[in-house]
């Protein structure tokens, strides 16, 4: 059985930084990505950003290139998301995903095989 466990979420004021973790335990696929996206309150969910667990490939939204870094831990087969240079605009439910692509590149949620189980974020102005 897979699990998914999201820590770190919480309150931070604009231009503050937040970090994002995500144990997993259970994954059976031999190759496989591990990201993250976010959902905000009446919006769809978005992709935010991903790596390819073997080669630590990253691909990250538009919106967030430059400010968020995914990283792993193999060791504790962990991945993290750091967010820096927050802005209100980035508050939303963050959920972990793993997907079996090992596709250097955006994740499509319809091809998402786990999620976790979301942490909240927000950014206050």
């Amino acid at each position: 059985q897979v699990q998914l466990a999201e820590s770190g979420g919480g309150l931070v004021q604009a231009g503050g930084s937040l970090r994002l973790s995500c144990a997993a335990s259970g994954v059976t696929f031999t190759t496989y990505r591990m990201g993250w996206f976010r959902q905000a309150p009446g919006k769809e969910r978005e992709f935010v950003a991903a790596l390819t667990w073997r080669g630590g490939h990253t691909a990250y939204a538009d919106s967030v290139k430059g400010r968020f870094t995914i990283s792993r831990d193999g060791a504790k087969n962990t991945v993290y998301l750091q967010m820096n240079g927050l802005k209100p605009e980035d508050t939303a439910v963050y959920r972990c995903a793993v997907d079996r692509f090992p596709l250097i590149g955006p994740m499509k949620s319809y091809e998402v095989d786990y999620w976790g189980q979301g942490t909240q974020v927000t950014v206050s102005s």
